[in-house]
């Protein structure tokens, strides 16, 4: 036991005692401890005052839920494109591009051939007019004992295309195969005319000659006159009317023959 107080006692020796911790003071609020040096702006004679319960501001007690905070702001409705019921909601037919004001103009544009044709209502794509007559006329010449669908719409198809490169050639702004389409679609209202009377009389004499020819011509010179007023391709229109009229020829054939 001895020798273990040895070990205990040689194992670290130091000057430091537990009565020297006890004669050292600290000057925490004094004006002789390290501690004490106060630094301006600051009321050190407030330290340490009692202050009455009754001059205490109470706390304002948490009104809200756990979790749940209060709402800063009011949310905003959104409201719809397209208002709030169907009402508001734009026809089914406007949507399809098809209004059959302009189709009605277009077609009284080309039964009177003198009328001065509109350009900004020619220029647009409506393909719903001529789908339409391509039809009658097919019905018609079925009428005849006639079925030339596919000759029809193989023509309509190869002509348009033609008349389509043409007038890109020879215009200086441009147009759309869809406006192509279109106007020679429309024009094609005289030839459902030509194909009716063929159901009831013989065109192959001369009166049947005579007539096919004023319908080819009626054709072609609607069309020219609606490509010119669309495109302002003016001092042009016997240029315009003459593929019209190879392309209303070849349908007149089909009607007579």
């Amino acid at each position: 036991m001895a020798g273990f107080d040895n070990l205990n006692t040689d194992f670290y020796q130091t000057s430091y005692s537990i009565d020297d911790q006890s004669q050292q003071s600290y000057d925490y609020g004094g004006s002789g401890g390290p501690y004490s040096k106060q630094y301006p702006g600051y009321d050190y004679s407030q330290q340490g005052r009692f202050v009455p319960p009754d001059m205490i501001q109470p706390q304002q007690p948490y009104t809200g839920q756990i979790f749940q905070p209060t709402q800063a702001y009011t949310p905003t409705t959104s409201q719809p494109f397209y208002g709030n019921n169907f009402e508001d909601e734009p026809p089914l037919l406007e949507e399809l591009g098809i209004n059959f004001d302009h189709i009605w103009q277009k077609t009284l544009t080309v039964l009177h051939p003198l009328k001065v044709a509109d350009g900004s209502i020619m220029n647009e794509t409506d393909l719903a007019g001529p789908m339409v007559f391509c039809l009658a006329f097919g019905a018609t010449l079925l009428l005849a004992g006639k079925i030339q669908f596919g000759y029809v719409y193989g023509i309509s198809a190869i002509g348009c295309l033609g008349m389509f490169c043409l007038l890109n050639l020879m215009s200086m702004t441009g147009v759309s195969f869809g406006c192509v389409a279109s106007v020679l679609g429309y024009c094609l209202l005289p030839m459902i005319l030509l194909s009716s009377f063929a159901v009831i009389f013989s065109l192959q004499g001369m009166v049947g000659i005579i007539l096919t020819a004023g319908i080819i011509g009626w054709c072609s010179f609607s069309a020219s006159k609606i490509f010119i007023s669309a495109l302002a391709m003016e001092g042009q229109q016997l240029l315009v009317a003459y593929p019209c009229a190879l392309l209303y020829g070849v349908f007149a054939l089909i009607s007579v023959f």
